[in-house]
């Protein structure tokens, strides 16, 4: 359910989401759920009330590794609790339900990084990475024969990361 055109409304769904989700989200998660996923708002809305409660101060980037991480303030949370009624009920539990169905794919997918590009020399280098909000815990580059296995590796990435810090972990510290 979209509030088209009400910039208020609008700004205590973001701080809703902000909330729910527990954990500093990138500018693309944020739009990603908002936008693409719900239609709780309009995708260049979105873009510029994110700017807007940046600069009041109802959230804050997290310095971080690659895309900035955003998250609520205790003056956003105040805000909140001030007008969290003026939420219509029924958008305050789809976004409550996305957020319990989805937290944990969205967070995985910003904390697991990956892209791949062609070398010179017709290979391709895949760069993958974990990243923690505060610092990357992983990064690896690793040079592939053709696309076909970069693709591979970087649709598997967010499944496995997990599993491949802890190999790797486990073999290196005794």
């Amino acid at each position: 359910m979209q509030i088209k055109g009400d910039a208020f409304i609008n700004k205590l769904i973001l701080l809703f989401v902000f909330d729910k989700m527990e954990v500093p989200l990138s500018e693309n998660t944020v739009l990603d759920m908002c936008c693409s996923s719900n239609s709780w708002i309009e995708y260049m809305d979105c873009k510029l009330l994110l700017g807007t409660l940046l600069d009041h101060s109802f959230i804050y980037s997290v310095s971080s590794q690659g895309e900035p991480l955003y998250s609520i303030t205790p003056d956003g949370r105040i805000c909140l609790a001030d007008f969290y009624v003026k939420i219509p009920s029924s958008v305050r539990e789809e976004i409550s339900l996305f957020v319990k169905n989805n937290r944990t794919k969205y967070k995985k997918r910003q904390e697991c990084v990956a892209d791949y590009f062609m070398n010179k020399d017709g290979t391709y280098t895949v760069y993958l990475k974990i990243i923690e909000p505060s610092q990357p815990l992983l990064e690896l580059k690793l040079v592939v024969p053709n696309r076909q296995t970069a693709k591979s590796i970087y649709k598997k990435w967010e499944d496995k990361a997990e599993n491949v810090y802890a190999t790797v972990y486990e073999s290196l510290v005794d």
